[in-house]
């Protein structure tokens, strides 16, 4: 059994009693190939919520400050995560990226960057679409909804994957990304939101 399994079952039985976990839209979860899962960020508990429930691992992109404390270093770096320089451009994250990707594995990233409490298209970073378009991987949307309160309920949607294979063979602007990168963001809230007419089913 691999560290990370170990870590992802005790964890898991540790949540499910803290919070009631409900999950939706699991038939929209690939079974397997590369994937670069998207979601909102609310708390910093997301990133297990959502490891605990998605059947394969997930490596993640975290915040480098995470790396300075050297037991959480160790404890993420054997789970996956890497970390990244919100600030600037950072080439390495990038290179990471894509390793997980060519491996077929299942990338973590939050788009909006840090934790937000709406909905905003202006958050979403064009390095998101950038690392899908490159490494030709399917995006899947995801809306996590919560207070994260002791023994309250914690809900995730899991949309369907976005395809974005009619852009892999030609060249785009930063412009152009960062528009993909909000039809990511629009896509993610539009899991919840959708049914009550607040964000429509087309993107701009």
């Amino acid at each position: 059994m691999s560290f990370y399994t170990v870590v992802k079952t005790a964890a898991g039985l540790v949540f499910r009693l803290i919070y009631r976990i409900e999950v939706h839209g699991k038939e929209n979860i690939p079974t397997d190939g590369k994937l670069v899962l998207c979601s909102n960020h609310i708390h910093n508990f997301d990133p297990i919520i959502l490891s605990i429930v998605f059947p394969r691992q997930i490596f993640w992109m975290a915040k480098k400050q995470i790396f300075e404390n050297k037991i959480l270093s160790y404890l993420f770096k054997n789970l996956g995560a890497f970390p990244v320089d919100r600030e600037e451009s950072d080439l390495s994250a990038i290179k990471n990226s894509l390793k997980v990707l060519k491996k077929e594995g299942v990338l973590g990233i939050f788009p909006e960057g840090t934790r937000v409490k709406e909905f905003n298209l202006k958050n979403a970073k064009p390095g998101i679409s950038l690392i899908s378009i490159k490494a030709h991987s399917m995006v899947l949307p995801v809306y996590i909804e919560g207070d994260y309160r002791i023994f309250s309920k914690i809900k995730v949607y899991f949309g369907k994957p976005i395809d974005f294979s009619k852009y892999y063979n030609g060249k785009l602007s930063t412009d152009e990304y960062r528009l993909l990168s909000q039809e990511i963001l629009q896509s993610i809230y539009s899991n919840k939101y959708k049914e009550e007419g607040k964000i429509g089913d087309n993107h701009s």
